[in-house]
């Protein structure tokens, strides 16, 4: 089964695609920004940008860095909750 993107992002016709990656040091997220386009009847994609995609492009890459910094924040909130319980369940247990 192919993986799947973690979130994506769309404003305009510029998207950023975010992908986890598991590593022995947690989860690192990748992103990748592409424009989508319509050709006659089919719908195509592009990582190549026209200068007036390019401020769209900046923030689509700033919401792309928020939602991975809010993943993180959220990711050692839980990490911090699960020592805090793991350490009152020692406590209860002596």
């Amino acid at each position: 089964m192919p993986n799947k993107p973690e979130k994506e992002l769309l404003l305009g016709s510029i998207k950023a695609t975010i992908w986890a990656n598991e590593t022995k040091t947690g989860i690192r997220h990748g992103v990748k920004l592409s424009r989508i386009y319509k050709d006659g009847q089919k719908w195509g994609q592009t990582e190549y940008f026209r200068r007036q995609d390019l401020p769209l492009v900046a923030k689509v890459a700033d919401l792309a860095h928020s939602w991975i910094l809010t993943q993180k924040q959220a990711q050692s909130k839980q990490r911090e909750n699960d020592r805090t319980r793991s350490s009152q369940e020692l406590e209860i247990d002596r």
